[in-house]
């Protein structure tokens, strides 16, 4: 029976500079939805904590968007194909797939009766498709476009009418169904990036790289009028959304500010400062009933305050790279969770609510792929920036002191007591109050990870060649003893000692669970074979009776020491990902992590 998770904590939109990011609502106002990878993200608008999560693309998704019913969602991915899914079931079952267009889609729109589907984006063969969703039957060409069209909407009134913006600096108006070409909007100077019609279909906008917005009538298409004043932006704008009387709108824009319109007048009646650095543009927004809500270009999802428009009343943070790793940690008797990226940000987590913050200053510049906990005062990490941080958990803010340079990049870290293991390519570190101690190169074979017993006398140390040595930890310096663990002839991915110190865990690419007792000269505990592809994360229960391995086969196994045919599996628990980092919250709390930049906890049914 499948395993349902306790909690999600969902990624953040994945954003890139200068490129449209849309974030759409249901038709209810329940809920708002965004894309990241390959995943589709629907959140309560009102408590975002609470998340759903569609993993059934095989392709990263660019855009989704409720039907007007509420009933379906339609998701365009970067190889060209819709799928059109139920929200009613959490199983969101495929209602139809469609491949209208040869590439990349960018957005869609559906007409009001639910119908028909318009989809744009970097065709091969055309720019642009209107079909009927039960069928996939072409009800118009959308023609016109020499470039990659950027965005999409119709009329949500009949007469039906359809617009399209483009990167060929223009605007397309189209008739229907079925849709033909009506004529051309040519009022911009650089790239359009989106185009909106108003809830009542009486106006619709363009809104383009050169930081202009443009206001059309609904019906006929001809020019009304500009939002492009002194009180216009300064950038380009990427994204608009309409109050729901369509009397008002919001605009994003890439000089970092959320501008709010009054459309009759066309000036801005409010300007949101969002920030000075370049992580501040903003790349998306929505208007859903009393909310509003913009993307800045670091992923984040900012609700505006309308009475203080320099802060906003709340922002969602998190990830929106993937995630590379994570720890746990018990402090000021609350739980939390601490998570590593691809870009090098590190996010402190609330295990019961979700909420969230990241570390503030001047971080880690790349990847993040180890951490762990110091001495429960700070949060030790290791990043192929080469470097290794020590930041205290309690003042979440980096510091140039704390700050250990490595000589080569690191594979592997572990912490005992006062001691930190660093296994880097081609040497092993060691470290004791935060400051290198010791350092061993040309060790004869290639180190893959490490661990410290939890007594501080011994450091165990895998290979590539499947074989384990043991160190003797004698003051500031490892000496090698003779002592060396043949586990098995593949590369070993992972190791550690449990918490009692009476274990030691291995997993390897044969796809082999090693178990030693320590105590008697590190003998064969137990052997697991539960994986189907190579293992790649090891972590034990506080229990010390129990452990999760993850693997490229995209199982959590939950393994019983004593028990060698005690299994329970998480099949797919991160659905087209596999897991990258476990960690146990308690004795039946496990916290899995993956490349979709989204954490889970599961409640272990033993």
């Amino acid at each position: 029976m499948p395993v349902p998770p306790k909690s999600v904590f969902a990624s953040l939109p994945q954003t890139e500079r200068a490129r449209p990011k849309v974030i759409s609502g249901d038709p209810k106002g329940k809920n708002f939805l965004y894309t990241n990878g390959k995943c589709v993200i629907i959140r309560d608008i009102r408590n975002p904590a609470i998340a759903d999560i569609y993993t059934e693309h095989a392709h990263q998704v660019n855009v989704a968007k409720y039907s007007p019913s509420g009933f379906y969602i339609a998701s365009g991915d970067a190889a060209g194909k819709i799928r059109i899914w139920d929200t009613t079931q959490a199983e969101h079952i495929l209602k139809y797939e469609y491949t209208p267009i040869s590439c990349e889609i960018k957005d869609l729109s559906w007409t009001e009766d639910n119908r028909r589907l318009s989809i744009v984006g970097n065709g091969r063969d055309k720019f642009a498709a209107a079909i009927l969703w039960d069928t996939g039957s072409s009800v118009g060409d959308l023609l016109g476009h020499t470039k990659t069209i950027n965005s999409v909407d119709t009329k949500p009134t009949r007469p039906y009418r359809i617009v399209t913006g483009s990167d060929d600096f223009s605007a397309k108006f189209f008739e229907g169904p079925p849709f033909k070409f009506k004529h051309s909007l040519g009022k911009h100077e650089n790239f359009v990036n989106c185009v909106r019609f108003s809830p009542d279909g009486k106006h619709f906008v363009t809104a383009g790289a050169d930081g202009k917005i443009f206001i059309y009538d609904g019906s006929s298409g001809e020019p009304v009028g500009s939002l492009c004043g002194e009180s216009g932006h300064k950038g380009g704008v990427y994204a608009i959304s309409w109050s729901g009387d369509g009397t008002r709108l919001i605009s994003a824009s890439g000089d970092k500010t959320v501008k709010l319109w009054d459309v009759h007048a066309e000036n801005a009646v409010t300007t949101f400062n969002m920030g000075n650095e370049v992580a501040d543009q903003q790349v998306g927004c929505l208007w859903q009933d009393d909310f509003l809500l913009s993307i800045s270009c670091s992923g984040y999802i900012n609700y505006l305050d309308q009475g203080n428009p320099d802060r906003p009343a709340r922002v969602i943070k998190g990830h929106n790279k993937a995630i590379q790793c994570l720890t746990v940690h018990n402090r000021d008797g609350k739980k939390r969770i601490y998570s590593g990226d691809n870009d090098g940000h590190i996010t402190d987590w609330d295990v019961e609510t979700g909420e969230n913050d990241c570390f503030s200053g001047k971080g880690h510049t790349n990847q993040v792929n180890n951490m762990a906990v110091y001495e429960g005062v700070e949060l030790v990490t290791s990043s192929l920036d080469d470097t290794l941080r020590f930041t205290n958990i309690s003042q979440h803010e980096y510091r140039a002191s704390d700050v250990v340079k490595l000589g080569f990049q690191p594979k592997h870290l572990s912490i005992g007591g006062t001691l930190a293991l660093v296994v880097c390519i081609g040497e092993l570190v060691l470290l004791r109050d935060k400051k290198k101690v010791f350092t061993q190169g040309n060790l004869g074979y290639e180190a893959e990870v490490g661990a410290i017993h939890p007594g501080g006398a011994t450091a165990a140390v895998a290979g590539a060649d499947g074989k384990i040595r043991l160190y003797s930890i004698q003051g500031d310096t490892l000496k090698a003893g003779d002592k060396t663990i043949s586990v098995t002839d593949k590369r070993i991915t992972d190791m550690a000692y449990s918490n009692d110190g009476a274990y030691l865990g291995v997993i390897d690419e044969s796809k082999v669970t090693s178990v030693f007792t320590v105590a008697d000269g590190y003998s064969v505990k137990n052997l697991f074979y539960g994986h189907h592809a190579k293992p790649c994360c090891f972590a034990w229960s506080p229990d010390n009776e129990h452990f999760a391995t993850a693997g490229l086969d995209m199982l959590v196994c939950i393994c019983d020491v004593a028990d060698s045919n005690n299994f329970i599996k998480l099949r797919e628990p991160h659905r087209m990902h596999h897991v990258v980092s476990v960690a146990w919250l308690d004795a039946k709390t496990l916290v899995t992590t993956s490349h979709d930049a989204v954490i889970k906890q599961w409640t272990v049914p033993y």
